[in-house]
């Protein structure tokens, strides 16, 4: 008989201290959601009592956690994850917040294994919330610090937890293409594929994204890749013009300049009224005539050099037809009379150039040859002028006008035209 009254003291005893248990769960809810109902206010008392909640959140789940009956419980799991997670986002001293955070990372991933029928779900999102807002303000900090290799393992953690966040996409991708710098073959694949992801979502900058994964391509040497990948977002964003920019320059260097020039034209026959399609028209002329005239310039012998020069001119005299068609769309386009300046401009540089080379006893081939000089410079004149007064703080098209002060010869101006000359360089230097 004294046998099972013992048995049933003992009995009562274990009931208590599993309901004194279940008792501190339920406190450490009860104070994390006070906690929670208080959390990002301003006010000192406020802010203190919502300290206070939270630390008596973690007494309590510390209790449960340490029992054997409602250690492995989905909520206690949960709760302490939420708990522990919240402490680590609060606390700035790196020391003192990773142990914080480990804790509630283990015991997330442990919840999740065991809550099969989700109905810890809000714990679960509060903590993984919290767990992503810590890596990512780690990983910023990582950043600002050039630790790229760093941040970007702080960022992919950030992103996993919100996969459809594009913030997150494009913070791995972006901390991955800089660590690429120090280890291409790991982190440039990485970038690229969370560039990749970034562009099927409605990320805002999804035009700037494109240029950035041909530039990747393009250290990796892969021509091909660059150039399908600009192409794409030029069909997506046609108006991004450093893109179009990009898919010329890589044409020019992979030899299909030809393939690009075709796609504006069948672009211009159907949209002839597009002044966009006849700048960059014009621009694709312009940077092939550019290349030409750097390899006259390098050329060793006198056919090529005059054989390179010709294309140039060629090539300019298209650009010029095409930036006067987007100008007759559209006057007041910046880029277009900034760019047909500049293309009338330099046939008038290389005369000017050529005639300050020659000796002092061809004086009147060398007034000739000014005479030239100045007549095509006062052609590309009012276009010049025109991009100033569009853009009066432009660099290139500050340093284009001034250009034209610095090579018109006119002894009658020669004082005004040197002051302007300053007046420009003075602008200028003041955007540097």
């Amino acid at each position: 008989m004294k046998i099972k009254v013992l048995m049933t003291c003992l009995l009562g005893l274990a009931t208590v201290t599993a309901f004194a248990q279940k008792g501190e769960l339920k406190d450490a809810q009860s104070a994390y959601d006070a906690y929670s109902t208080l959390r990002g206010q301003k006010v000192p008392a406020i802010v203190a009592q919502g300290k206070k909640n939270i630390t008596d959140a973690k007494t309590s789940i510390d209790k449960a956690a340490a029992n054997e009956k409602t250690a492995n419980l989905p909520q206690t799991l949960a709760l302490k994850a939420a708990i522990y997670s919240s402490l680590a986002v609060d606390d700035t001293v790196a020391t003192t917040s990773a142990p914080l955070f480990a804790t509630a990372n283990e015991a997330a991933k442990k919840a999740k294994e065991l809550d099969t029928k989700g109905e810890n779900k809000k714990l679960l999102d509060d903590a993984n919330i919290n767990l992503a807002q810590y890596k990512l303000t780690a990983g910023v900090k990582d950043y600002q610090n050039k630790n790229y290799e760093s941040a970007y393992k702080n960022f992919d953690y950030y992103r996993t937890i919100l996969p459809e966040d594009t913030n997150a996409i494009y913070y791995t991708a972006l901390s991955a293409a800089n660590a690429g710098d120090k280890d291409p073959g790991k982190y440039y694949p990485l970038a690229l594929t969370n560039y990749n992801k970034l562009v099927t979502t409605k990320y805002s900058g999804n035009a700037k994204v494109y240029l950035d994964m041909s530039t990747l391509y393009l250290l990796q040497k892969d021509t091909t890749g660059a150039l399908k990948v600009a192409a794409e977002g030029i069909t997506k964003y046609p108006a991004y013009s450093e893109l179009r920019k990009r898919e010329i320059e890589i044409a020019l260097q992979s030899g299909k300049q030809t393939e690009v020039l075709g796609k504006i034209q069948s672009a211009i026959t159907n949209d002839p009224k597009n002044k966009d399609l006849e700048y960059y028209l014009g621009l694709t002329y312009s940077q092939i005539g550019d290349a030409a005239n750097t390899a006259s310039e390098k050329a060793k012998d006198e056919p090529t050099k005059s054989k390179q020069h010709a294309v140039a001119l060629e090539n300019y005299s298209k650009a010029v037809d095409a930036y006067k068609k987007a100008i007759e769309i559209d006057p007041d386009y910046f880029e277009a009379n900034m760019n047909l300046g500049y293309v009338l401009m330099r046939p008038a540089l290389d005369i000017f150039n050529a005639a300050n080379k020659l000796p002092a006893s061809k004086q009147k081939e060398y007034d000739a040859e000014i005479a030239k000089s100045n007549a095509q410079l006062d052609v590309a004149k009012p276009y010049l002028q025109k991009a100033v007064d569009l853009k009066p703080n432009d660099y290139n098209a500050l340093t284009n006008l001034r250009n034209y002060y610095r090579a018109r010869i006119d002894a009658a101006h020669a004082a005004e035209y040197k002051a302007k000359a300053a007046e420009l360089k003075t602008k200028i230097d003041a955007i540097k």
